[in-house]
């Protein structure tokens, strides 16, 4: 049985989210570890001293340090999230990051703060036992694709750095490419994973509504095996460790992230029914971002992991 989960509120506890997640019958979950819109995030106690960054001075890093750090994460919160996952058999929970970090900022202090903000993200999933975070390239706003890609690189590697020995690595998610975002074209993804010192603590999340509005269509079987084709070149399928599965309601090539229930925008239900069947992604856990909400007094999120369980169980024609 494929990975099926959605992304779940931490409201009232993170365990809560897993929680929710079971009892919606889902068996892996994806959530937020802090507020998606705030800089100031709780983190984990310092494993000793900070390093400092490779670019800068060790001041101006710890002024970040003491700017954006706030009080750790209670060892409570910690174990009921962990006990939860294990109780009701939760497999491979992800969290993704704040929307504010734009590591492909030309903007120096945006760029410093955004890799603090990572390099928390990070410390934190591994507290909780989380593998992966997921994280959006960024936007380039008044510089250069080229070097917006060479500032999210820099970034990247210097988050590793900070984060040595950590067992959770960053995942860059493609976008639907609205205004000035990065990573909507695979070749960007494929160039960042190409300029990381370390490409075995990094790798990609695929998101179906994004992937659509680039103008990457997946279906019908033909156009989907053209776009895993374009998709193994540039970035290889081994990297990619998540699916977002979403369906969108702007067409093909819109450039426009907007997300719909399963089967009910442009997208249709082919798309998820390649995945699903995709002996590649057999091991890859797939996250639901659709809209959240009720149909005739049933959650969404049901209605939509029963949609995806009906096409697991009928294969593409």
């Amino acid at each position: 049985m494929p990975l099926l989960g959605a992304h779940m509120s931490i409201a009232g506890g993170f365990y809560k989210a897993v929680e929710a997640s079971a009892e919606a019958g889902m068996n892996t979950v994806q959530i937020f570890t802090n507020s998606p819109s705030q800089w100031v995030v709780t983190t984990v106690a310092p494993r000793g001293p900070r390093p400092v960054a490779s670019r800068g001075s060790a001041k101006t890093w710890r002024r970040a340090d003491a700017q954006w750090r706030a009080p750790l994460l209670a060892d409570e919160a910690i174990a009921r999230f962990q006990e939860a996952l294990r109780r009701h058999g939760i497999r491979s929970p992800i969290a993704h990051s704040s929307y504010l970090i734009n590591l492909a900022s030309a903007d120096r202090t945006l760029w410093r703060r955004s890799v603090e903000a990572m390099v928390v993200e990070i410390e934190r999933a591994a507290a909780l036992g989380i593998a992966h975070v997921i994280v959006h390239p960024g936007a380039t706003v008044s510089v250069s694709e080229a070097t917006g890609i060479r500032n999210v690189i820099r970034a990247v590697n210097e988050v590793q750095r900070r984060t040595i020995g950590l067992d959770c690595h960053c995942l860059l998610e493609n976008t639907a490419g609205q205004g000035s975002c990065l990573g909507w074209r695979f070749e960007h993804l494929g160039r960042i994973l190409q300029g990381v010192h370390d490409p075995k603590r990094i790798g990609v999340c695929i998101d179906t509504c994004h992937a659509f509005a680039a103008g990457y269509p997946l279906a019908p079987a033909d156009r989907y095996a053209e776009t895993m084709a374009a998709l193994d070149q540039t970035v290889g399928l081994r990297q990619v460790r998540a699916l977002h599965l979403n369906d969108s309601k702007r067409e093909l090539g819109s450039r426009v992230d907007r997300h719909e229930q399963i089967g009910a925008g442009k997208l249709g239900l082919e798309p998820f029914r390649h995945l699903l069947h995709d002996s590649r992604f057999a091991e890859v856990p797939m996250y639901l971002e659709t809209p959240k909400g009720k149909r005739d007094g049933e959650d969404l999120d049901r209605i939509n992991l029963r949609t995806l369980r009906r096409l697991a169980r009928t294969p593409p024609t």
